[in-house]
């Protein structure tokens, strides 16, 4: 006969004969039962318990000397089901090892993207009839624009990424914001890139002549930016190529502008989600939270300071700002973006 079973004979004699000692025979089950296997110990609470009349008898008998008291017995039995409820999660511990895991779950998954295979959309900010901000010389954001975006796609395509497209849109302000992002959907990028220039809110511009026309300046703010929206569909991966591209700027020498983190930004305050790289969060861009792909804005700089639109007017600083794009598109696409995921 088993041990379980002549210890369950064994408890139902007791049971029947010795109706005053069942909490006393209660414990030395528990107590005999600690060195089997936790899961046949399942039965020991059920054991434990009795009809309310049971339990006010068993507290009225007198046990003599030599037995324990139902107290002690009681905290024996309690010390017995911790002891059984630990070897139990011991137990399952051990079932949770590496050797469990299913296989697929073991291997690598396949990388983030091939460079000659990933789609990367170029998006030109703003149109020849819409050209955005004017600059401190007078040349339009849009001229800006398109000579970075060109240098931009070059430096990608010799870097392998040769589905690399420049995104071009006509229209005016607001309805070729949606044409472009219906035109991006429709290549089905894998990722945007929106290249814009900075200005600054019209309150602090400052009147001055260049070439004897008038303009405007402002020199008190200056460095790239990068956006990105939490309303974008893939708002994780967008975030990351973000922080790339900002550690890359802030790698090359350049930094960021601080002011859209400060309140004399007013509405054109943003959350700054990083302070070292120069990441901010504007979920209102449609061009970010409107196309299906991941999708981040760069501001390369500022062109209403008048220092920075010179730096930004030369092929050395396009370059520079080129190097970094194609440097943080390389590091999204190294192996171990793939097996962990964008940080």
């Amino acid at each position: 006969m088993k041990r379980r079973e002549s210890i369950f004979v064994l408890g139902s004699i007791a049971w029947g004969f010795w109706p005053g000692r069942r909490t006393v025979i209660a414990a030395m089950v528990a107590v005999v039962l600690l060195p089997i296997d936790a899961g046949n110990a399942g039965w020991l609470s059920d054991l434990l318990k009795g009809s309310p009349k049971q339990g006010k008898s068993s507290r009225q008998a007198k046990p003599p000397k030599h037995v324990a008291s139902p107290k002690s017995a009681a905290k024996s039995a309690a010390l017995a089901k911790r002891a059984a409820s630990s070897k139990r999660h011991t137990v399952k511990l051990a079932a949770l090892g590496p050797v469990q895991l299913p296989a697929a779950a073991l291997k690598p998954v396949a990388t983030r993207c091939e460079p000659s295979k990933f789609r990367i959309v170029l998006d030109v900010g703003h149109t020849a009839e819409s050209e955005g901000a004017i600059s401190a010389r007078n040349v339009s954001e849009f001229a800006f624009n398109l000579r970075l975006a060109k240098q931009i796609e070059q430096k990608l395509k010799a870097e392998g990424f040769t589905e690399t497209r420049l995104l071009l849109t006509e229209g005016k302000a607001r309805r070729s914001l949606f044409k472009r992002v219906a035109s991006a959907n429709d290549l089905r990028a894998d990722l945007l890139l929106s290249i814009h220039h900075d200005s600054v809110p019209n309150k602090f511009l400052e009147d001055w002549e260049f070439e004897g026309k008038k303009s405007h300046f402002s020199d008190r703010f200056s460095g790239y930016s990068v956006f990105v929206s939490r309303e974008n569909p893939d708002f994780k991966t967008s975030l990351a190529f973000a922080e790339l591209i900002g550690k890359e700027m802030k790698a090359q020498g350049l930094d960021y502008a601080r002011q859209y983190s400060q309140p004399i930004m007013g509405r054109h305050q943003r959350p700054l989600l990083n302070r070292e790289t120069g990441v901010y969060r504007y979920d209102e861009l449609i061009v970010l939270r409107k196309t299906r792909m991941a999708a981040a804005l760069l501001e390369a700089g500022s062109i209403i300071n008048r220092d920075e639109e010179l730096k930004m007017s030369s092929p050395e600083r396009r370059d520079i700002i080129s190097s970094g794009v194609a440097a943080a598109m390389k590091e999204f696409c190294e192996p171990r973006w793939g097996m962990l995921g964008p940080l």
